[in-house]
């Protein structure tokens, strides 16, 4: 197991060794166009106080330098993770994202969408081209997931079972149409759904561990949840720990990093996950088979 005061990610390997897994599998990551990643890093490095904290970017490197350390870490599989927070981008971003994986080995084909006219068949043709997962933002997006515009689409999703990553908790600031009610209209409308809650669902953990509990698609991902960092700000009730082991256990909670975006270094999430001493068949669960499952590995 990896020791919580490592302060680099050398042990990352033992510790899927260890548990006699063939790697990781990473369905949080993310991966964009130079220009628009820098954007992003000049957010995070503004954002300060806006949560109330420094979010330094641990891994500001060449997108070269990333895929290699994904490699090196043992991550056989991951996305590259892009949304929309505006109209007129999500059909571009999906031509990048599709294009990346196409060239990347081990990365998910990804694609995003937001409302807007025409959503359905930009959502359609990625789909055509091999787009295996999608990521939205509520919260950065600012728009309502029961828009009319997105009921075709998530019909769509759910028909194909293709899964969605949804940031729709309020961590680390509430903005928009976040909290388990919007999206959960959703899954009452789409119950066949495939999502992913990213970040747990954080803050608003109890409300999407219940819709997890609920809806036979839905699971979570653990992206920075249970990390110090992430404990400071919105930590995970010890009283939801047995939900949160049956639910592993289930298939339904999933490794993410937020890779390259995280102030920490890799090895802290999975240390964050062993450290709840929730077991070797939940950490092999939640490290590789859940997503081996859902992805056909």
């Amino acid at each position: 197991m990896i020791d919580d005061s490592m302060s680099d990610d050398s042990g990352v390997p033992a510790f899927w060794r260890a548990l006699d897994l063939p790697g990781l599998a990473d369905v949080h990551t993310h991966f964009l166009p130079e220009r628009m990643l820098r954007r992003v890093w000049a957010h995070f490095d503004e954002g300060g106080p806006l949560i109330g904290r420094e979010w330094p970017i641990r891994y500001r490197w060449s997108e070269a330098e990333r895929i290699q350390h994904l490699a090196t870490l043992g991550v056989r599989m991951f996305s590259a993770l892009a949304y929309a927070h505006r109209p007129g981008m999500a059909a571009d971003l999906n031509e990048w994202t599709l294009g990346f994986a196409a060239a990347t080995p081990g990365c998910l084909p990804s694609a995003t969408f937001f409302p807007e006219p025409g959503v359905d068949e930009y959502v359609r043709s990625a789909l055509d081209r091999g787009a295996r997962v999608f990521k939205v933002h509520l919260q950065v997006g600012g728009y309502d997931p029961r828009d009319e515009s997105l009921d075709p689409v998530w019909g769509l999703l759910a028909e194909t079972g293709t899964p969605i990553v949804v940031h729709a908790g309020s961590g680390p600031v509430a903005y928009g149409f976040t909290g388990p009610q919007p999206i959960g209209a959703v899954l009452a409308r789409h119950p066949r759904l495939c999502a992913l809650i990213a970040h747990m669902g954080a803050p608003e953990y109890e409300g999407f561990l219940a819709l997890a509990e609920r809806y036979e698609r839905v699971g979570l991902d653990t992206t920075m949840a249970f990390t110090d960092f992430f404990e400071t700000m919105a930590p995970f009730p010890r009283t939801l720990f047995g939900r949160l082991k049956d639910l592993g256990l289930a298939g339904k909670v999933l490794l993410g990093s937020d890779f390259p975006n995280i102030p920490y270094p890799y090895a802290h999430q999975l240390a964050a996950l062993a450290r709840l001493e929730l077991g070797d068949d939940w950490l092999r669960a939640v490290c590789w088979h859940n997503a081996a499952r859902l992805f056909n590995l």
